[in-house]
């Protein structure tokens, strides 16, 4: 798998947001939705660049989503951007009677997810999305990266029906480049193994990596997967767990209904596996983003302890 391999540039995703949807601007039937928050969503550029195709909703992010769908429904692409708390949580019922239920072809663009928004704390740090975006059967996207968050925005615009993209808002390491494959629905192999696999998704794809160099040096030899869309590519996590015999799921997220949830509903119905979990289990609190991926345990030493223990259990 070709990665960028020194790990130095960092950039958030919620950039590639930004960056994606300025190229996309070439496309006519393209509208983008906000609710005030132009600046954090990476969305002004478009806004600039299209006004007539920017629509502002102001503090609505209900209205936001009905608008959203209604353009849908009309033939438009619509990408409806808000943070994370608000367009999936506050706007959850509109979600699930104006775009879920009727199928609409709307693109849920959400940034600052998760516990790496920082001091902003628990009340903005939104660790249940994945979820419920699941549980409504909508595709969810979580790039792993700033280049695959751009290149996952750019795809969204084609993808056949309604989507979840889910965006950070502090700089990550840039770890693809543009050879690294990326299509929604096919997970990649980022580093082959054969004691255990680490299946993580977002910023827990860097630190995955990270963790696999650690258990290197005990003589644990482990293949790391970026999952960065659901529903699974069944096929690629169970051959993962055929070969490995052993599994770590790795995302920022609550451990409760996202990849390690599905992951482990995956395993149990086909292929019976030990699984480890590693994500948050609670609500955040303010602190900086790296404190915070400390005290939830999503740092590459912690995942590496997981790993060891699911792998002892074979």
């Amino acid at each position: 798998m070709k990665l960028n391999s020194k790990f130095t540039e960092k950039k958030a995703t919620r950039d590639g947001l930004g960056d994606g949807l300025l190229e996309l601007g070439r496309n006519p039937k393209v509208v983008v939705l906000c609710a005030d928050l132009e600046e954090s969503t990476k969305t002004k550029a478009f806004k600039q660049k299209h006004p007539k195709r920017f629509f502002e909703a102001g503090v609505a992010e209900m209205n936001l989503v009905g608008m959203a769908a209604g353009l849908a429904l009309d033939g438009y692409i619509p990408f409806a951007t808000t943070f994370a708390v608000f367009g999936t949580g506050l706007a959850y019922g509109t979600v699930r009677q104006s775009v879920a239920i009727n199928k609409a072809n709307v693109k849920l663009a959400c940034t600052h997810a998760g516990v790496t928004v920082g001091e902003d704390g628990e009340t903005h740090q939104m660790l249940e999305d994945v979820s419920l975006m699941t549980g409504l059967g909508i595709t969810t996207v979580v790039p792993c990266d700033y280049l695959e968050a751009k290149r996952a925005t750019i795809a969204a615009a084609s993808w056949p029906g309604s989507l979840y993209l889910r965006f950070g808002r502090e700089k990550t390491p840039i770890i693809t480049d543009a050879s690294t494959p990326f299509k929604i629905g096919e997970a990649e192999i980022f580093r082959d193994g054969s004691d255990i696999a680490i299946i993580a998704n977002g910023i827990e794809v860097f630190q995955a990596l990270e963790a696999a160099k650690i258990l290197k040096t005990k003589g644990v030899s482990a293949r790391v997967i970026n999952c960065h869309t659901l529903p699974l590519d069944e096929k690629t996590v169970l051959k993962a767990a055929r070969a490995c015999g052993a599994i770590v799921t790795a995302e920022e997220h609550s451990i409760h209904g996202g990849l390690g949830s599905t992951v482990s509903r995956l395993l149990a119905e086909k292929a019976p596996t030990p699984t480890e979990f590693v994500g948050t289990r609670s609500f955040g609190e303010s602190g900086t983003a790296s404190q915070l991926m400390e005290r939830h345990g999503l740092t590459a030493p912690y995942i590496a302890r997981v790993a060891a223990l699911a792998e002892s259990r074979k």
